[in-house]
């Protein structure tokens, strides 16, 4: 994809900004938007939700929901500078972003005047753990520290291949390849993520969930339209499914997502998540999807996943290791 310059990014941004600073307060756009021959909004094509809103607000912020103008250009000029590693380090051999056109310098952001992508509670940041959250939390933690290279099973889901925290729901903006493709028809509404690779085939027929007990890596998505808004209702999580920030869905969280395409270019995605067994409090964001060009290539996780075995192999050699200085002493 050919690298914007900063100065086109910072025009583009004075073009946009105003209108989605007016979207982000009322949800709403006065430009018709492109329609299916059913008559509802057409959600299709290529998206992306690369974006450089945190999902939490910083602290000192506050209750600041919204930038000026003058400081969202300050704030996209700082962060659309390509960063170089330093040579010789592991983040130069693992790969320099530019060089392999990752680095969000030089891909399409989706733009907004937003503080966080976390709308509710009022500080924009994730509400407190429960205790019962915060022990199986600290659990995990302790089992990876015990046991977390013992086998391929005790490695991340996400290391797997298995489901990224992004995924969702909610869907959440990742350091790179957050795009997604839409497909639609009348009864169903196709949602395929670049990372990291799973689609989701949400019914919007009207057809019941799925049985509870009958657990799903993103859980059961069932559909429908209010007005010119897909609502999205999920339920029957594994209660193993990270959510950014750390902690996981429980199985019996629910997740409300709500897609409101308000231009032509643009689709408004809100979400709330509901699981009083991991948070004290329900939690709200949004953020705008930005119309991309495609298609979209495969990110194939699974295919040569060397992570994996070196891993594993070089906790194996420390073990060799340890136990031959155990039988020189």
């Amino acid at each position: 994809m050919t690298r914007l310059t900063l100065t086109s990014r910072l025009f583009v941004l004075g073009l946009i900004a105003a209108p989605l600073a007016a979207m982000a307060q009322n949800g709403k756009s006065d430009r018709e938007v492109p329609r299916t021959a059913a008559g509802q909004p057409d959600l299709s094509g290529h998206w992306t939700s690369a974006t450089i809103v945190p999902l939490e607000r910083p602290v000192e912020l506050g209750n600041k929901e919204l930038y000026t103008q003058e400081e969202a250009d300050k704030l996209l000029a700082e962060s659309l500078v390509v960063t170089e590693t330093e040579a010789g380090t592991a983040a130069d051999v693992h790969y320099q972003l530019d060089d392999f056109g990752l680095d969000r310098s030089q891909n399409p952001i989706a733009l907004n005047l937003r503080t966080s992508i976390i709308t509710d509670p009022r500080n924009g940041r994730m509400p407190a753990s429960t205790a019962a959250a915060k022990a199986a939390a600290d659990a995990r933690a302790a089992r990876a520290r015990e046991r977390g290279f013992d086998s391929a099973q005790d490695r991340p889901l996400a290391e797997r291949c298995i489901v990224w925290p992004n995924e969702g729901p909610p869907m959440l903006p990742v350091g790179y390849n957050s795009n997604l493709q839409i497909a639609q028809t009348d009864d169903y509404v196709v949602v395929l993520l670049e990372m990291i690779h799973d689609a989701r085939v949400i019914p919007v027929d009207g057809r019941a969930g799925l049985p509870a007990g009958v657990p799903q890596w993103l859980g059961s998505s069932r559909g429908r339209w209010e007005g010119d808004t897909l609502v999205v209702e999920t339920t029957n999580f594994t209660g193993r499914t990270g959510v950014r920030g750390g902690n996981v869905l429980s199985a019996n969280a629910r997740v409300t997502e709500r897609l409101t395409r308000t231009r032509d270019d643009t689709v408004l995605y809100q979400f709330t998540v509901d699981d009083p067994e991991t948070w004290t409090e329900p939690w709200s964001g949004e953020y705008p999807l930005t119309k991309i060009d495609g298609p979209m290539f495969e990110y194939a996780c699974h295919e040569g996943n060397y992570g994996l075995a070196n891993n594993l192999s070089g906790a194996r050699a420390e073990e060799r290791a340890a136990a031959e200085a155990a039988e020189k002493q």
